[in-house]
């Protein structure tokens, strides 16, 4: 019983840090976890950290193996598996010799007394995103990271199958408990790496401690499939929070003014406001990102400052409609879109009565973005108070 309720606890705990953006440990961005999972509301750079990590540190790009969970992911697209592959090999009469183009083949793109190549279909183990690190990772010293985008949009358990036991590390950062490779993958493996290395010795299977797996998740889609516990304390977590976005050199690090202070990007969307100034990005997302906040009690909705993409410093009114506003309409909203205190309900200048709006006001009869249309809804977030909800 008290083995049960131990891991209860810690389950418990896992959830509750979860919940409230805390780490195992106070490191850096990426420190020394060897298994890290960066979350946070869309938009908010947590591919561009990993990245940015990486690239910081000069890691090769034969270090680097990228993999992006879907609902069709599985142990095979992950691991590997049995596949059909065409290869090619030359064709031989019956006394060995090299058979040849008797003329040009402009279908086989081919010149006269070229020698004719078949090509065929076998069947081959044929490694995914997993073990192409794995075995890197123990054909080299350095680093190896296997990064997985999207990790919650894919059934983890399905796709990690056994491999779950192995991501329990010891304190040399090696899996502590090991796993029997199928026949599959132990043939292979032996093939590349040799029966006495230690990433197949004894027909087991065993982390490095030069292998990382790093994953992101946007915690907007964790309806998806839900990560069980036991699968969450075998990571450390990182939580990216919502922050305005600022200026860097070509070194990566934040450009300061003369006070110390970090410079802003200083986005804009490309939408004229009733003084004729383009509305502030930043200043649109607090507002809406505190709206989002008190109408879905949640921040798993919110919007994080890449959310979208500006040129030279501004997002454009198609941009903004069709990311942003049809995000909002969409996915966040539309379970309030007509409820008192909506933002798709509002006066119009000069009207005493409330209108309702849709997605497709955002557009003119033409199909062109209704700016007008687009700035007064701007223009209601940013007037919006919780007390327009009763």
């Amino acid at each position: 019983m008290s083995v049960y309720n131990s891991s209860v606890k810690r389950d418990v705990e896992a959830i509750n840090n979860l919940l409230k953006g805390v780490t195992p440990a106070d490191k850096d961005i990426l420190g020394t976890p060897l298994q890290q999972i960066f979350y946070g509301a869309p938009g908010t750079g947590k591919s561009h950290k990993i990245k940015e990590y990486l690239d910081k540190n000069d890691v090769s790009k034969e270090n680097i193996f990228r993999t992006t969970f879907h609902p069709n992911s599985d142990y095979a697209t992950f691991v590997g598996a049995y596949k059909p592959i065409m290869t090619k090999q030359y064709r031989y009469n019956d006394s060995g010799i090299k058979i040849t183009y008797k003329e040009d083949d402009d279908l086989a793109q081919a010149k006269k007394s070229a020698p004719i190549i078949d090509r065929t279909i076998e069947y081959g183990y044929v490694p995914q995103a997993f073990l192409n690190a794995y075995v890197r990772a123990y054909q080299t010293e350095e680093d190896v990271f296997l990064i997985i985008e999207e990790i919650n949009r894919g059934n983890c358990a399905q796709i990690f199958g056994d491999l779950f036991q192995l991501l329990d590390r010891g304190g040399d950062g090696k899996s502590s408990y090991t796993i029997k490779a199928g026949t599959d993958i132990k043939t292979y493996l032996e093939e590349k790496l040799g029966c006495e290395n230690e990433g197949i010795k004894n027909g087991e299977l065993c982390l490095p401690n030069n292998l990382h797996i790093l994953a992101t998740m946007n915690t907007s889609d964790q309806s998806l499939f839900p990560i069980d516990s036991a699968f969450k304390r075998r990571w450390d977590w990182k939580y990216i929070k919502i922050s305005n976005g600022y200026e860097k050199g070509d070194d990566g690090e934040y450009l300061k003014d003369a006070e110390g202070n970090k410079i802003p990007l200083g986005w804009e969307i490309d939408i004229k406001d009733k003084d004729g100034n383009n509305y502030d990005w930043w200043q649109f997302l607090q507002k809406i990102n505190s709206i989002i906040n008190y109408m879905t009690a949640s921040a798993d909705k919110q919007l994080g400052y890449f959310f979208c993409k500006a040129i030279d410093k501004k997002i454009s009114a198609d941009v903004f409609v069709n990311k942003v506003l049809f995000y909002l309409w969409n996915d966040v909203f539309k379970d309030y879109a007509i409820d008192e205190g909506s933002l798709f309900t509002y006066k119009k200048d000069g009207s005493e009565d409330p209108i309702d709006i849709t997605f497709p006001n955002f557009y003119d009869e033409d199909g062109n973005v209704d700016t007008s249309t687009v700035g007064e809804f701007i223009e209601n977030v940013m007037a919006w108070s919780n007390e327009d909800v009763e």
